[in-house]
């Protein structure tokens, strides 16, 4: 279990990572708006989050209706923080 913990715990980490750098590249070296810099940021990240997951984390398999799913989610939620900030 703390194996399994570590490996989720380490893709989130690489997940954040690839958020802050799709973002810095689109705002700095591409001079995209804030809000379209962070969508692709976190479009990129998600993707890379739900097949990481699957394949190292829960050895499972993955398919579009998961992706979907799981992609709607994550932006209903990122949704309902940004506005209840």
């Amino acid at each position: 279990m703390l194996k399994l913990f570590a490996k989720y715990t380490s893709i989130g980490v690489l997940n954040t990572l690839i958020h802050w750098g799709v973002f810095a590249f689109c705002v700095y070296g591409m001079h995209t708006h804030q809000a379209l810099a962070n969508f692709s940021g976190f479009v990129i990240a998600v993707s890379f989050s739900f097949y990481a997951n699957a394949r190292f984390t829960f050895n499972a398999s993955t398919t579009t209706l998961r992706y979907m799913m799981y992609v709607g989610f994550m932006g209903t939620l990122s949704a309902v923080v940004g506005w209840m900030a």
